[in-house]
């Protein structure tokens, strides 16, 4: 087992062990690493959801893990060739040979309609039927396991509505890849269903997919769960991804523990930088929370987003892209980590100073205005149909999308306002 994952707590006597992971996306394309200066950290990420599975199969096999259950999403769409359903093959083929059962459901991305290649599983490999819910029960581990795929990509109904009551004498377990309200993040909404209609199942584990922020949402007689997914893919996926590892006792509450198992990982940083005096003291304390990101993550490269806010006397000095990408690249280096982005949301101390209030007012209402007016789309036109194509593949903007265009004129409005109220 990889060390990042951490060891395992004692079995309970009884209990039967399961690992449950989702949102693998194996092999999938990942955003934003045309912006990494580091190579050798940008080849890293492009393998990451390879060496996640990698280090989920090692979690299984070092713990002593009776069965492995995803819950959806294991692909990203169809494979480009064979090389992907190889892999995935030569991982679940390792947990046969370590006794270790795998069960597994289809979600919107590997649903049946998107995969278009099969290979040849294991004997130790279920995978859940797509046209109704379908109960494995495995009585020499103790272990019901009740699960439904993804036919197409687009599931609309409540799939947990059919799902059967549990089965007597042995631990539970839903797999279910879906929306449950009260779920954390944005997301497409594919198989709703409420935490009510889980727990009514009376399953002592429900094991989700689809959600890539990790969140229990429910503890006691039945604990419903997100593993979140196995590895971030680009900026905005932050933060510690792995897997649970589960003891179940049958009527008993389950006793779930997350296992950190990323190969490399992003982090959005907000760093207050309230009374720094210059630009120094806001890179001491730039590069101080990196430093905590670079400690919190062990071993794995850490690629950092980092926005800078408060008010402070350096502010107009921030304002200046260029210096503040040289200096942040700077204090990334000493800290450990890789630079993909930096932003300042500075404010000088106090607006005004020897600048014409009526001014930075009348600035400030033409942003406003602009950043509200229908047709902003219109008057990007002609950039967007240069290089917006481009700068949406590398996950910078997406021209089209009215809230970044608002999102652009305020900042651009916040940046003038800044440099005015700081004489520049």
């Amino acid at each position: 087992m990889s060390p990042a994952a951490g060891a395992p707590a004692p079995r309970p006597p009884g209990a039967v062990r399961v690992v449950h992971a989702a949102d693998v996306h194996l092999d999938s394309p990942l955003r934003g690493l045309r912006r990494l200066g580091d190579d050798a950290v940008a080849q890293t990420l492009r393998t990451a959801t390879r060496g996640a599975l990698e280090r989920l199969v090692s979690l299984c096999v070092d713990s002593g893990a009776d069965a492995l259950v995803l819950a959806g999403d294991l692909y990203d769409g169809t494979w480009h060739d064979y090389a992907t359903g190889r892999f995935f093959t030569r991982q679940v083929q390792r947990l046969d040979d370590e006794g270790v059962r795998v069960f597994l459901v289809s979600g919107n991305h590997d649903a049946e309609s998107q995969i278009t290649h099969s290979l040849t599983l294991p004997g130790n490999v279920h995978r859940f039927s797509v046209d109704g819910p379908e109960t494995v029960v495995d009585e020499h581990l103790g272990l019901a396991v009740h699960g439904q795929g993804y036919r197409t990509r687009a599931v609309s109904s409540n799939l947990a509505a059919g799902y059967p009551g549990r089965v007597a004498g042995v631990a539970n377990v839903g797999l279910l890849h879906a929306t449950v309200d009260g779920s954390q993040g944005e997301h497409e909404r594919y198989a709703p269903c409420s935490v009510a209609d889980l727990t009514s199942l009376g399953y002592e584990y429900v094991a989700l997919g689809h959600v890539h922020a990790r969140e229990v949402l429910a503890t006691g007689a039945t604990t419903i769960a997100y593993s979140g997914n196995l590895q971030g893919r680009h900026p905005r996926e932050t933060g510690a991804k792995g897997a649970y590892l589960v003891d179940l006792v049958p009527g008993e509450p389950a006793r779930p523990a997350f296992h950190a198992l990323d190969v490399a990982r992003w982090e959005s940083l907000a760093v207050d930088v309230t009374g720094a005096e210059d630009v120094a003291d806001v890179v001491h304390a730039l590069r101080a929370a990196m430093a905590g990101a670079r400690e919190q993550a062990g071993d794995r490269p850490v690629v950092v987003r980092a926005t800078l806010t408060g008010p402070t006397a350096a502010a107009a000095d921030l304002a200046d892209a260029e210096r503040l990408r040289e200096e942040a690249e700077q204090a990334a280096e000493a800290a450990g980590v890789v630079l993909e982005k930096v932003d300042s949301r500075a404010r000088p101390p106090r607006a005004g100073g020897a600048d014409d209030p009526e001014l930075l007012a009348a600035v400030e209402r033409a942003a406003h205005a602009l950043a509200h007016d229908p047709a902003l789309t219109q008057h990007v036109r002609a950039v967007r149909n240069e290089v917006g194509r481009r700068l949406k593949e590398a996950d910078l903007l997406d021209l089209g999308d009215p809230r970044t265009l608002r999102a652009l004129a305020e900042r651009a409005a916040e940046d003038l306002l800044t440099r005015l109220a700081g004489g520049r």
